[in-house]
């Protein structure tokens, strides 16, 4: 029986733009300072009162928690808990090197799926950024087992260890997974945070992520009704931005297939995406936000296929991109009207894009 591997990670103004990948616009490293300036410089516009301010976040090392873990550490006020399996592995390495890490960042080894080790974790935190969760890398041959079950034990820890440390907030991180995945949704309706997929639905499709997701965050509202613990979730589409270690997360293999080469032809489906450090500012928004409640979608631009990479081809025009495109009827679009509501902002498209694929050369994941 060949089994799936499980991972646990963690969905401003434009520059201008260039035309050749050899002289694209500032480097890597300064991309990097301009985004901790950006960060020092910004303010809450309502926070909560806080005794503490101790947080945790779990899954620290992976895609979307490590910019969340920079984001704290950039504001200064927080001391961060990082949950990750081995607080001495390599992989995590960029979260110790983080302004700020050696006075207020402390990686815990946890396991979601032990509670004690959860509960350990948690204890003593005003706060908590429930972010990991397991994504399957190929079609899983015991979804209940490797993929639904630990996304349940380990949410279900994880708010049962916030309940008992009386936690102020707890923010998770869901998918827009939980929300499309619904042929009852009328056709051409903007999806919002009304829509939830539908569980028999993915059962019949195999969409196992899917339902992890949509059976995860109904169970964290269903457990935040019946004990009273604060819970909000994030929603975020297909998640792009700068990588900050050499490892690929599932949404930035979408964009590397594009620069194989190997492709002639693509679907021209229309693909909703966020930026990573955007989702970050979302999901620190949603905790700091004294009027955030229930869910919100966190997606920035729907853009056709096509329309993607003309814009990276017109960045990085050496490459070998796909000629033929093929129409298929996909209109699936996210309103994150309700987040910007709270003062969520997101990045122009040509930044997403020109800032992931930056931080890939800069990794060399591209040769």
């Amino acid at each position: 029986m060949v089994r799936s591997r499980i991972f646990f990670q963690c969905h401003r103004p434009p520059r201008q733009d260039c035309s050749s990948a050899l002289n694209c616009g500032p480097s890597w490293s300064s991309l990097l300072q301009r985004q901790r300036d950006n960060e020092s410089n910004q303010k809450p516009k309502e926070t909560m009162e806080a005794a503490g301010k101790s947080v945790c976040v779990t899954g620290a090392g992976g895609f979307i928690a490590s910019w969340l873990v920079k984001l704290l550490l950039s504001r200064g006020q927080y001391a961060v808990r990082g949950t990750v399996r081995d607080p001495g592995a390599s992989k995590n390495a960029h979260l110790k090197a983080l302004e700020g890490a050696g006075e207020r960042l402390q990686l815990l080894k946890a396991d979601l799926l032990d509670y004690n080790s959860v509960a350990s974790a948690i204890a003593g935190c005003e706060g908590v950024f429930h972010v990991a969760s397991p994504v399957p890398s190929g079609r899983s041959s015991n979804p209940e087992v490797e993929v639904i079950g630990p996304a349940l034990t380990g949410t279900t820890n994880v708010l049962k260890a916030c309940y008992e440390a009386k936690v102020r907030r707890v923010v998770v991180v869901s998918s827009c997974a939980a929300v499309f995945a619904n042929p009852n949704w009328p056709k051409g309706k903007v999806f919002d945070e009304d829509c939830w997929s539908d569980e028999d639905y993915c059962r019949k499709n195999e969409d196992w992520y899917f339902l992890s997701k949509t059976l995860a965050e109904r169970g964290a509202f269903a457990y935040a009704a019946k004990t009273g613990l604060d819970v909000v979730t994030i929603c975020p589409s297909y998640v792009f931005g700068p990588l900050m270690q050499p490892i690929v997360n599932s949404s930035s293999k979408v964009i590397l297939n594009y620069f194989k080469g190997n492709l002639e032809t693509v679907e021209n489906r229309l693909r909703n995406m966020v930026d990573v450090r955007d989702v970050a500012d979302a999901l620190l928004l949603a905790y700091e936000n004294s009027e955030a409640s229930g869910r919100y979608i966190s997606s920035s631009h729907p853009i056709k296929v096509s329309d993607m990479i003309n814009i990276l081809k017109t960045l990085y025009p050496t490459y070998h991109y796909p000629k033929n495109f093929v129409e298929v009827d996909d209109y699936s679009v996210f309103s994150s009207k309700k987040l910007q509501k709270l003062g969520w902002t997101f990045r122009p498209i040509e930044e997403i894009l020109r800032d992931t694929v930056e931080s890939y050369k800069a990794f060399g994941i591209l040769n």
